[in-house]
């Protein structure tokens, strides 16, 4: 059977999600691979330099509806209606997805971490409330621990990408917080855009406090989840796993600005996969 559409971009990615979706049954790995890579062409649609940008969020947006009715236009589209005939995704899911996309095209600071916490919960809470759909869970309460956990793993890259972020002239480290460090938006952004490998030791202590914000999510999150759906949000835990020994790293590095994106390699995230998966043949 050829691959589809979907499953391709998803490997051709290089995710670090792509360790928790081989796990899955194929129905589901199937149907988490149609969303990813529905998050990844809206991102591209403002990350990446000729990205459509607005007319491309609206017209994914549109899709998605389109989908919902069992009228796709793309190829990415049909993985995505036979996923949402599967699996019981709410609509608001695509629709905050797209808005936080969207956030990136006119938003360039956040005043405070509530703004920034926003922001977190539209592109990755979102995206965790449609995956445990597909996931399966028995407990209301899940949904919680699935809020959590997106606004996790989106401070973690907060932490890791700083420099890129700061090449597109954004900036998501909340302004409160560098004014507590005596710090002004245009200073990190100098060191960020300058590559500072490691950064100033005020800069380095900035993101360090950030970091420590990312880990007590981690913490809440894991505390959130019901145990009867321990075993089911398996492939959340892998992804919690990488995302967390990834911030680890960056922090063990000194939280660089310079050099290449801080990364695990790919038998790493494997290995880490297969623990968190025989972890959970013991709850």
């Amino acid at each position: 059977m050829s691959e589809r559409p979907s499953a391709r971009l998803t490997r051709q990615s290089g995710t670090s999600f792509y360790y928790a979706f081989r796990v899955m049954p194929r129905q589901k790995r199937e149907a988490i691979y149609a969303l990813y890579s529905f998050c990844r062409v809206v991102d591209d649609c403002v990350d990446e330099e000729g990205g459509e940008g607005e007319a491309g969020l609206r017209r994914w947006l549109e899709e998605a509806h389109r989908c919902y009715a069992g009228k796709p236009e793309t190829e990415l589209g049909q993985d995505l209606a036979l996923a949402l005939l599967q699996f019981p995704i709410p609509r608001s899911c695509f629709e905050d997805i797209v808005a936080g996309c969207r956030m990136d095209l006119t938003v360039r600071r956040y005043p405070a971490y509530a703004d920034l916490r926003g922001y977190c919960e539209r592109v990755a809470s979102a995206v965790g409330l449609a995956s445990i759909e597909i996931f399966g869970y028995e407990d209301p309460r899940t949904r919680d621990y699935a809020v959590e956990l997106g606004v996790a793993l989106q401070l973690t890259n907060i932490v890791r990408d700083v420099a890129v972020d700061a090449r597109r002239d954004r900036l998501y480290l909340p302004l409160e917080d560098l004014a507590r460090f005596g710090l002004t938006d245009r200073q990190v952004m100098d060191a960020a855009v300058n590559g500072a490998a490691p950064p100033p030791p005020v800069v380095q202590s900035l993101l360090a406090f950030q970091a420590d914000r990312a880990r007590g999510q981690y913490a809440r999150a894991e505390a959130l989840l019901p145990a009867v759906d321990r075993r089911a949000m398996v492939p959340a835990r892998i992804m919690s796993a990488v995302y967390r020994a990834t911030l680890e790293k960056v922090a063990r590095r000194g939280f660089p600005l310079g050099g290449a994106r801080v990364g695990l390699s790919r038998p790493r995230k494997a290995w880490i996969a297969a623990r968190t998966l025989l972890r959970s043949r013991h709850l």
